[in-house]
């Protein structure tokens, strides 16, 4: 029987591509040259007779034939890795292979693995590269705790674990000037910070609470929560952040909370991982324990409401 299907390396790029919606960010995922994906999909559609891309402004998109085949081929090619990662590294391992947003990882999760440690000590940890428009495919890449509206890509499971409480920080003294606050829209009188890749959160912070959020003026953009909060600190002005990432400052007085209000943001941070992973013991218990830290993190900063 002559084999119809094409090589494996094909199928890689386009699967990879169709996922991602650009050849540099196929590229970095399976660790090889854009103008190598480029070559491997177009042999694919030469080999069908037909275009499965086109081009889509910066990235690409899948015709109507494209994803048909898209739908048919990602779930065959996902058990394929799964099981060459059984083959070669059983998922009964007790090592966990985790890549974390920089930020959650030094303010927030960091200080509580020793409680991690202690439950589980024959379980390792072993940190990987975060990024951000990688998500976890297959087991072998383990799993992630990254920020999300919680869409994920098919194949993905996800768990929420914390971060849709939302809080504006400022320096004690900065408060102090603005004296007793009538509403929310009282903090505008403060610069404001902003994160450059979520500009409307101002805006749905106010719209969450039954105000207008009509003039409001950036004073600062930056593509990093711990750049807002230290922005904060410096005196820079007010800045919105999830609770759960301003604590720290929030313990030694550096910030305070300028409005008591705490508003439930859509986005949070999710483990994620591969639906093969989800038999591991090592994800089973991390699985577990950081669902339990955010519950209980959340349960208690909601009864003790905004730190003076």
């Amino acid at each position: 029987m002559r084999i119809q299907s094409p090589s494996l390396p094909e199928l890689h790029a386009f699967v990879s591509i169709s996922r991602l919606g650009s050849l540099a960010r196929a590229a970095q995922a399976l660790e090889v040259t854009p103008g190598a994906v480029s070559r491997a999909v177009a042999r694919l559609q030469e080999h069908f007779g037909q275009a499965l891309l086109v081009r889509q402004g910066r990235g690409v998109a899948l015709t109507a034939q494209g994803q048909a085949y898209f739908e048919a081929i990602a779930p065959a090619l996902d058990a394929l890795e799964d099981a060459a990662m059984r083959a070669k590294v059983p998922l009964e391992s007790n090592e966990l292979r985790l890549s974390i947003t920089p930020t959650l990882a030094s303010h927030w999760l960091i200080p509580r693995l020793p409680d991690f440690r202690r439950q589980h000590p024959q379980i390792s940890l072993a940190f990987m590269p975060y990024r951000r428009e990688e998500y976890p495919l297959v087991a072998s890449q383990g799993a992630s705790l990254r920020g999300s509206d919680g869409n994920w890509p098919a194949g993905v499971e996800a768990d929420y674990v914390v971060g849709r409480q939302i809080v504006a920080v400022c320096r004690p003294e900065d408060l102090q000037r603005l004296g007793e606050l009538s509403s929310p829209r009282d903090l505008l009188q403060l610069p404001l910070l902003f994160h450059a890749n979520y500009p409307n959160t101002w805006a749905n912070w106010l719209a969450w609470q039954g105000w207008s959020s009509e003039g409001l003026v950036a004073a600062a953009r930056f593509e990093q929560v711990s750049q807002l909060l230290e922005a904060a600190v410096a005196g820079m002005g007010i800045a919105l952040v999830q609770r759960c990432l301003a604590d720290q400052y929030l313990a030694v007085g550096k910030l305070v909370i300028a409005y008591p209000q705490c508003v439930s943001n859509d986005r949070g941070y999710f483990l994620c991982y591969a639906q093969a992973l989800r038999r591991s013991p090592a994800l089973v218990a991390f699985r577990s324990w950081v669902t339990a830290q955010g519950q209980a993190y959340e349960q208690q900063s909601s009864a003790l409401g905004p730190k003076p």
